[in-house]
């Protein structure tokens, strides 16, 4: 897909606040558009993979009030192997792997610092090529992935669109 317009990106945004609103719900909020043309572009982004729509849970109100950023120095050739095994857990919200110092970055979840240090120190600690761990704790979260939204820059206009 790539390029969207703004329309799109309206329709994005509005989704984003709730994603249970309907296509009449949508047309009606934009104002320039029926809801026929609404469900048909929010079907376009999902069948184009540039969007989806789901419930995305909040740890801390699910009683995970600790969350922790932690870096794998990995041996080279074990990179992805590390990485497939850490999305397995439960408590790892992201997984990615990286070039520069560190081979994988991970994000964790727990109900405590302790419970957090336990799982790095005796879980992933112990995973085969896993070299080195650097943690840190994440005590406020401003924007989250979940968050970000298209960047006006990459809406074309009207006139480029036709």
């Amino acid at each position: 897909m790539g390029e969207i317009d703004n329309t799109d990106r309206n329709i994005v945004n509005i989704l984003m606040q709730d994603g249970r609103l309907s296509a009449t719900e949508i047309a009606r909020k934009l104002d320039q558009i029926s809801e026929r043309a609404v469900r048909y572009r929010i079907d376009k982004l999902i069948r184009e993979k540039a969007i989806r729509i789901c419930a995305i849970p909040d740890p801390k109100a699910l009683g995970f009030s600790v969350t922790a950023d932690v870096w794998l120095v990995v041996e080279a050739d074990s990179i992805l192997d590390v990485a497939r095994k850490l999305v397995e857990f439960d408590c790892v919200s992201y997984v990615a792997c990286s070039i520069g110092e560190t081979d994988v970055s991970i994000q964790i979840v727990g109900k405590s610092t302790d419970e957090i240090f336990q799982f790095v120190t005796n879980v992933i600690g112990k995973v085969p090529g896993v070299r080195k761990t650097t943690i840190s704790i994440v005590p406020i979260v401003l924007k989250d992935v979940y968050q970000w939204k298209i960047p006006d820059c990459s809406c074309l206009s009207k006139d480029e669109h036709t």
